[in-house]
């Protein structure tokens, strides 16, 4: 029995950056005296969703992998408590801007770095503006407490993502988000959002952990404001799909469970699904567009 507890988190992010770090931090500190041993932040908390906008000062913003502030303070809290670490962040390399993922182990030691594969372009998530499309390909991390992969929120809708890293053998699949309500269309995609992240759980079958963010955020642009009201719901499937803890649509909190790797690693040998794939057929993935 390999048990391992996981944890993801939500909170409220402002543009001061010392203030939204420490709430992340309460909630990793929280979280790990509680037991859990993965803990999940939010994407791009280190700021408000600069997103809605387009604005060139916001590409100041980014920060290579060693001299991000989060980062480094993170990896010496992942080594006090002894946690794993994925940490979303804006990410500069040369010349060119990525939405990141650094993953930090118990140690307090950097793993590697995944760059977002797929870029949402359009009102109020204009990422294309700030973000060059990933190019790490998907990436899975053997941490002290198992082997994850880590998506980034609109990686998260594509099933290519997550068969990816649960073909490269992810036990778990967790991807940090930054999604609200979608002003231009109308309508509430809380429960589209979950669904299709508990389809990957099912078909996959392995628990996906979601986290998101809180609260109203405004962007302001040559005095054009743009807002957008962002509607938690972090949660935590188990290995077929089932939401077993889910978090608040307004609250700074955590969410944990405990999973049994190797009960869930005997359940997908028995369900069949890897052994009867066919990859000859799918070549349609690659010559549709």
């Amino acid at each position: 029995m390999r048990s391992v507890t996981v944890a993801t988190t939500q909170i409220s992010c402002s543009w001061d950056k010392q203030k939204n770090i420490d709430l992340a931090s309460d909630l990793v500190t929280k979280a790990a005296n509680a037991g859990a041993n993965i803990i999940l932040l939010q994407e791009l908390f280190e700021t408000p969703y600069f997103c809605q906008v387009h604005d060139f000062e916001y590409f100041n913003l980014a920060t290579e992998v060693e001299h991000n502030t989060a980062i480094n303070h993170f990896k010496q809290l992942a080594k006090s408590l002894d946690v794993v670490l994925p940490i979303s962040f804006y990410e500069k390399s040369g010349n060119t801007l990525f939405n990141s993922v650094t993953i930090i182990d118990a140690d307090g030691e950097i793993l590697g770095t995944y760059r977002k594969t797929h870029i949402p372009d359009g009102i109020p998530y204009a990422e294309k503006f700030y973000f060059t499309l990933g190019d790490t390909g998907f990436k899975v991390w053997e941490t002290k407490y198992g082997k994850i992969g880590v998506g980034i929120y609109w990686d998260q809708w594509f099933p290519e993502c997550a068969r990816s890293m649960a073909l490269m053998g992810a036990a778990m699949l967790l991807y940090p988000t930054a999604i609200g309500d979608e002003p231009t269309l109308n309508i509430n995609s809380t429960g589209h959002w979950q669904r299709c992240m508990q389809g990957h759980s099912a078909a996959n079958l392995m628990p996906v952990i979601a986290a998101n963010r809180i609260g109203e955020e405004t962007i302001s642009q040559n005095g054009i404001d743009s807002t957008m009201q962002f509607y938690g719901s972090s949660f935590i499937t188990d290995g077929r799909g089932e939401i077993v803890q889910e978090a608040s649509t307004d609250k700074s909190e955590f969410i944990m469970a405990t999973f049994d790797l190797d009960a869930l690693a005997e359940q997908r040998r028995q369900w069949g699904v890897f052994r009867d794939r066919r990859p000859s057929m799918y070549g349609t993935l690659l010559t549709h567009g």
